[in-house]
C-alpha cells in the first residue's frame, strides 16, 4: 500500500508529457551521467551514447531506442518522472554494454541434440535452440536480463530500487492472467533479479509454480552470480527439467509427432515471453533471439570495418534528428495553462543568395507602395534625444575628452568635464515584429481592380525594413521574426537539403512513432530573422533575400528546382496553420528579459490561429498587464479585431507599412509623454488609423 508520499507515475503526468518528444528531453537532462556510467561499464572512455530509430550496440557507439524510455513512463508505479528517467536510461545501457552472445564454443557435454563434431564451435544461441527448444531459450533470456541488471547496476541501488518498484507495481496484473508456468518464469526473473523475496512471491503463486521455484532455488541462485552466458544457458535448460518435473510444460499426446512437438514448444515459450513481458522493461538486446540479432544488425549497419559511419545510417537519424530537435525546443506555457513545443532558430542563411535582386525590388516597391525609407523617425528623433539627455548626469573625471585635459582642469577652464548615463537608456526602449510567414502570405490578393499580386508577406518585409530604420535612427533595441507551422528548417539548409531532410525524417517517424509523426514533423516554428543581440547589417541581406523570394515566389521555386543544392529552402512556406499564441509569450518574454522599460510587441497575421481565439486574447490581455504594448495587423482578416486591444486591419500593402510605423511611433510617443514630454504629446499624429478594442 503506498504511503502519503508516494506519487504513482501516472497521476503526476498530465498527457501531453508522456508524449515521445517530452520523454527525449527529460533523458537529455540525465544523458551525460548516462555516458559516464556506459564508459565506466564497458571500460571504454571513448564510447558514445546516443539516441536512434532502433537499439544498437558497437564497439565505440550504443544507440538507444527512445521508445524503450516511453514504454518505461507508462507503468503505473511510486516513482517520479525524474528517477524513471535515469533508471530506464541505465537499464537500456546495461544490457547494449553487457549482451554479447557472438563467442563461438563447442558444444558442452550433456546438451542435448549434440552434433556430430562435438569439438565444431558454434554460437551460444544456435547450440541453445537445438538443445532445448524455445522454451530453454525463453528462460535463458529471462535469467540473463535478470543477471545483467543485477550485476551491471549493483553499484547503483537507487536505480535497481526504481526499476524493483515499477516490476512489482505490474506483478499484480501479471499474475491475474499468467499460468503455472508464466508465474514459474515470471519468478525465475524476479529472484535472480532480486527484485522481490521468496516468500512474498510464493505466497502469490500457484502451487505447482511455487513447488518448482523451491526445486529451482539454487540454480536460480547459481544464474545470478554467474559471470558467463553459457553457464546461465546451462542453467537454462536445467530449469526446463523442473518445470517438467512440475507438469508445467504442455502435454497434448503422450507420443507427439514432430509437428505438435514443436507447436507445443512454441506454446509454452510464448507463454514463458507473454508472462515475463508483462512485468520487466523489455530490451531488445535480451528480448528473445530475434531482437538480438536486430540489435546487433543494426550496429553493423551503423559502422563499418574503421568503425566509421557508415552510408546506411544516414537514412535513420533524420527522423532521431527531428526528434531531439522537438525535444530540445522550448516548452511555451499559455495563461490558460496550455503548454507547447516552439522549435526557435535563425532564418537559414541561404536567402542571402537572393540579397541583391531583394534590395532592388525592395526600394522599387518603396516607391511604388509610398513608403518612406529615410530619416522615417520624423519628429521622434528630437523627442529621443531630448528624453535621454533626461537621463544623463555630471561630473569630473580624467577620462579621454581630451589629450590635453589635465592642463584644463588644473586651469579651471573646465565646470563640466563629462556627461555620463544614469542608466542604459539604449535599453529603455526594445521593439519586436511577429511576421506570419506560411504560405498563404505568398498566395495572390487584390492590389487594384483589375490585378492580383502576392503583396503579403513582401508588404510584412517592407515594413520590417522600414521599422528597422526607424529603429536604427533612434538607437532602440529592435527584432524580427518570422512564424510559421511545417517541417522546420535548419540555418544551414538548402532547398535540396531541407526537402531531402524532410522526406526521410517524415518517412522514419511514420515507421517509428506512427500517429505521432505528423505532431513531430510539423512543428510551430520561430525563426529569427533579427535578433535583439544582433546588428541590423547583419540580418538585413536575409530579409532583403526572403523579400525577393516574397514578391517572386514563382521565380524562386523555379530557382530552387534549377539547382536546389544552392538556392533557399522556399518548400518552407507550408500551407498548415499557425498558433500565434505561442509565438507571442515567447517574443514577450524575450523582450522582458532586455529589462527595457517601454516595449512594443507588433504582430502580423492574415487568418486563424490554430489555437483558440480566445487563448490568444487572452495570451494579448495577460502580455500587456505585463506593460508591453500589443499591436495587432490583420490582411484581410478581421481576427485581430476579436484578439487584440488595439488592432488595424489593412487591404493595401501601403496601408500595411504604415501601420507598422504609425503603431510604433503612437506607442513611443505614449511612453514619452510618461516621461514628462506632454507637448510634444499633443503634437503627434497619425494614430487615428489605429482602433482599440475595448471588450480584448
Amino acid at each position: 500500500m503506498r504511503t502519503r508520499t508516494q506519487t504513482v507515475l501516472r497521476e503526476v503526468f498530465r498527457p501531453e508529457e508522456a508524449a515521445i518528444e517530452q520523454v527525449v528531453a527529460r533523458y537529455q537532462r540525465v544523458a551525460p551521467a548516462v555516458t559516464r556510467f556506459a564508459r565506466a561499464l564497458a571500460k571504454n572512455d571513448k564510447l558514445r551514447v546516443r539516441l536512434g530509430p532502433d537499439s544498437a550496440a558497437g564497439t565505440d557507439e550504443i544507440v538507444c531506442d527512445p521508445r524503450l524510455f516511453q514504454a518505461a513512463y507508462n507503468r503505473q508505479a511510486p516513482v517520479t518522472p525524474a528517477e524513471v528517467a535515469l533508471a530506464s536510461a541505465l537499464h537500456e545501457v546495461v544490457h547494449l554494454v553487457a549482451t554479447d552472445f557472438d563467442e563461438l564454443r563447442p558444444t558442452p557435454a550433456g546438451w542435448p541434440g549434440a552434433p556430430d563434431d562435438p569439438e565444431e564451435p558454434v554460437e551460444l544461441l544456435a547450440a541453445l535452440q537445438r538443445a532445448g527448444g524455445a522454451v530453454a531459450e525463453s528462460l535463458f533470456f529471462a535469467l540473463e536480463d535478470a543477471r545483467q541488471e543485477r550485476q551491471g547496476l549493483s553499484r547503483y541501488p537507487g536505480a535497481r530500487s526504481v526499476l524493483a518498484d515499477l516490476y512489482r507495481a505490474a506483478l499484480p496484473d501479471a499474475l491475474r492472467v499468467a499460468g503455472g508456468l508464466s508465474q514459474f518464469a515470471l519468478g525465475c526473473f524476479l529472484l535472480c533479479g532480486g527484485y522481490i523475496d521468496r516468500g512474498t512471491l510464493e505466497r502469490r503463486l500457484e502451487r505447482r509454480a511455487v513447488g518448482a521455484l523451491d526445486d529451482a532455488s539454487e540454480l536460480i541462485t547459481a544464474a545470478a552470480a554467474s559471470t558467463d552466458p553459457w553457464e546461465v544457458a546451462d542453467i537454462a535448460l536445467a530449469l526446463v527439467e523442473v518445470a517438467r518435473a512440475h507438469g508445467l510444460l504442455t502435454r497434448l499426446t503422450d507420443d507427439p509427432t514432430a509437428a505438435q512437438a514443436r507447436a507445443q514448444d512454441r506454446h509454452d515459450a510464448d507463454s514463458i515471453a507473454e508472462g515475463v513481458d508483462r512485468v520487466r522493461l523489455a530490451s531488445p538486446a535480451v528480448k528473445d533471439s530475434l531482437g538480438y540479432e536486430e540489435t546487433r544488425r543494426a550496429a553493423e549497419a551503423r559502422a563499418g570495418a574503421t568503425g566509421r559511419r557508415g552510408p546506411s545510417e544516414l537514412a535513420g537519424d533524420a527522423s532521431t534528428d527531428q526528434l531531439l530537435l522537438v525535444s530540445q525546443s522550448p516548452t511555451v506555457y499559455l495563461p490558460t495553462g496550455q503548454g507547447g513545443k516552439l522549435v526557435v532558430s535563425s532564418a537559414p542563411v541561404a536567402f542571402r543568395r537572393y540579397a541583391a535582386d531583394g534590395r532592388a525590388r525592395l526600394a522599387e516597391l518603396a516607391r511604388e507602395w509610398g513608403v518612406a525609407q529615410r530619416h522615417v523617425s520624423g519628429e521622434l528623433f528630437p523627442l529621443f534625444t531630448a528624453n535621454q539627455r533626461r537621463g544623463l548626469r555630471s561630473g569630473y573625471d580624467q577620462g579621454d575628452v581630451s589629450p590635453h585635459a589635465a592642463l584644463f582642469i588644473g586651469a579651471g577652464l573646465y565646470q563640466r568635464m563629462y556627461e555620463r548615463r544614469a542608466a542604459r537608456t539604449r535599453r529603455r526602449y526594445a521593439v519586436s515584429l511577429l511576421v506570419d510567414g506560411s504560405a498563404s502570405m505568398l498566395q495572390p490578393r487584390p492590389l487594384t481592380a483589375a490585378r492580383q499580386t502576392p503583396w503579403g508577406l513582401s508588404a510584412a518585409l517592407l515594413g520590417a525594413w522600414t521599422l528597422a530604420q526607424l529603429c536604427d535612427e533612434l538607437q532602440i533595441d529592435f527584432e524580427v521574426a518570422l512564424f510559421n507551422r511545417s517541417f522546420a528548417a535548419r540555418p544551414t539548409d538548402t532547398e535540396w537539403t531541407y526537402t531531402r531532410t524532410r522526406s526521410q525524417a517524415t518517412a522514419g517517424l511514420r515507421r517509428t512513432h506512427g500517429a505521432a509523426a505528423d505532431r513531430l514533423g510539423s512543428t510551430v516554428n520561430h525563426y529569427l530573422l533579427k535578433p535583439f543581440d544582433r546588428r541590423w547589417r547583419d540580418a538585413a541581406d536575409v530579409v532583403a533575400g526572403l523579400f525577393w523570394t516574397a514578391t517572386e515566389p514563382v521565380a524562386a521555386a523555379g530557382a530552387a528546382r534549377r539547382d536546389p543544392q544552392n538556392s533557399p529552402p522556399v518548400s518552407m512556406f507550408d500551407k498548415a496553420a499557425n498558433v500565434d499564441e505561442f509565438n507571442l509569450v515567447l517574443a514577450a518574454e524575450r523582450m522582458a528579459r532586455l529589462g527595457a522599460a517601454t516595449r512594443v510587441l507588433i504582430v502580423l497575421a492574415d487568418g486563424m490561429t490554430r489555437g483558440s481565439v480566445e487563448a490568444l486574447a487572452g495570451t494579448v490581455g495577460a502580455i500587456e498587464r505585463s506593460g508591453t504594448t500589443v499591436l495587432g495587423i490583420g490582411i484581410g482578416d478581421d481576427t485581430v479585431a476579436n484578439a487584440y486591444h488595439r488592432y488595424q486591419v489593412v487591404s493595401r500593402p501601403g496601408d500595411l507599412a504604415e501601420a507598422m510605423i504609425e503603431g510604433t511611433r503612437s506607442a513611443l510617443r505614449r511612453s514619452l509623454a510618461l516621461f514628462g514630454v506632454e507637448t510634444w504629446w499633443t503634437r503627434s499624429s497619425g494614430n487615428g488609423i489605429w482602433k482599440e478594442n475595448k471588450s480584448a
